[in-house]
């Protein structure tokens, strides 16, 4: 029997490690788009393996979009958040301040927009 409820198709493949992080680093700064190893540099203890595999089902699952730009080498591939995964990044923001709330005294995270952050 196939799950159809909302919470465990959506853990599916948020559930996995690194994933939130990933949405995250994306989300992070004033660059639209991030090169893999932009990501890859802020996201320290990921290994390119598990990074690459996350990039794929983020592009997949339509959180994430891949562009590529074949004239240069190397190929020169770039990611970006969808409107579905900045929508997504409300909610990493919500859990942000549940943590804050209820797990972690932070007051630097406290006073500093994600988007900003420096972590």
């Amino acid at each position: 029997m196939e799950r159809t409820c909302p919470i465990h198709k959506t853990m599916d493949f948020i559930g996995k490690r690194w994933t939130l992080m990933i949405l995250l680093e994306l989300y992070r700064g004033k660059a639209k788009w991030k090169r893999y190893s932009e990501v890859k540099r802020g996201l320290k203890g990921i290994t390119p393996k598990i990074l690459s595999m996350r990039m794929k089902e983020l592009v997949k699952e339509g959180l994430v979009r891949k562009k590529v730009d074949a004239r240069t080498f190397p190929v020169k591939s770039e990611y970006s958040l969808t409107d579905r995964g900045e929508d997504f990044v409300k909610i990493i923001k919500e859990i942000k301040a549940w943590g804050l709330k209820w797990k972690v005294r932070n007051e630097v995270c406290q006073s500093v927009e994600c988007q900003q952050c420096e972590f």
